[in-house]
């Protein structure tokens, strides 16, 4: 099994986008580590909002509203040895940071500075699961990748507005009225249809699958048969499953690519 990173970062530059819920935030602090560690310089920001992160997920962290400050900033953080910078443009309210409009992170990858850009795209309300709204998710046109991240907790669980972000929009998609039970056909129709996990991904970027929270047998299990489900259509290049908690763990990545003919 390949690793996240050979999977995801083959390219040496580019941009990533998060979207969906369940985690997006926690999984980009990781890979932004990963990235960091293989000696990459990183920047890790956000189209909408995020967490003030912890020191143990980014040691500096810039609020400036101008994106040429910001990258005046990161040169004096590289010179300093710093690989992994987290922006943001001003503090908001219960401990979030405002981020950046995709004009930006255009900018900001244009300069050179960073050779990854990961962008949490997309919010959630803390929800395991979500429909976009009319104008979400805010993915730059400029994205080289999108990583729509799923929570597996929600499965099993009743649809409603508590567990599911948008739910009567995500039901109306998933086929599936308040109160019944979230399966996997109900997530993998999310993933496939055009304004569910996928939309406003950019035509160029190369799609893949997170399954967070998979800490169970049966969330497993679940995963295995979603990754089936999706193989008639499917809508990424691979389905990964695993966690991103304290530490990240990949349990299974499942191919969704038809393998190419034999000579």
């Amino acid at each position: 099994m390949p690793s996240i990173e050979k999977l995801l970062f083959s390219q040496p530059q580019g941009i990533l986008a998060l979207t969906g819920a369940g985690g997006k935030t926690s999984l980009m602090f990781h890979l932004a580590r990963l990235l960091a560690e293989s000696g990459r310089r990183v920047l890790t920001t956000t189209t909408t909002s995020i967490l003030l992160p912890r020191p143990e997920q980014s040691e500096t962290v810039l609020l400036e509203r101008n994106p040429e400050r910001v990258l005046r900033e990161a040169g004096r953080a590289r010179l300093s040895g710093a690989r992994h910078l987290t922006a943001a443009a001003e503090p908001l309210e219960g401990g979030r940071v405002r981020g950046f409009a995709p004009e930006a992170i255009s900018r900001f990858r244009d300069s050179g500075r960073f050779d990854w850009i990961l962008v949490q795209a997309d919010e959630a309300a803390q929800r395991s699961l979500k429909a976009p709204a009319a104008k979400e998710p805010s993915v730059p046109t400029g994205s080289d990748i999108v990583v729509a991240v799923l929570g597996l907790d929600v499965f099993g669980k009743p649809l409603s507005e508590e567990t599911v972000c948008h739910s009567t929009s995500a039901a109306e998609i998933m086929g599936l009225e308040t109160g019944q039970p979230v399966g996997v056909s109900a997530l993998s129709r999310l993933l496939i249809h055009p304004d569910g996990a996928f939309k406003g991904a950019p035509p160029q970027a190369q799609r893949f699958i997170f399954l967070n929270r998979a800490d169970t047998a049966e969330r497993t299990a679940a995963a295995a048969q979603i990754a089936a489900f999706l193989q008639e259509s499917p809508p990424a290049r691979a389905l990964i499953v695993g966690e991103a908690g304290p530490s990240l763990a990949v349990h299974a990545i499942h191919s969704l690519e038809a393998a190419p003919p034999s000579a």
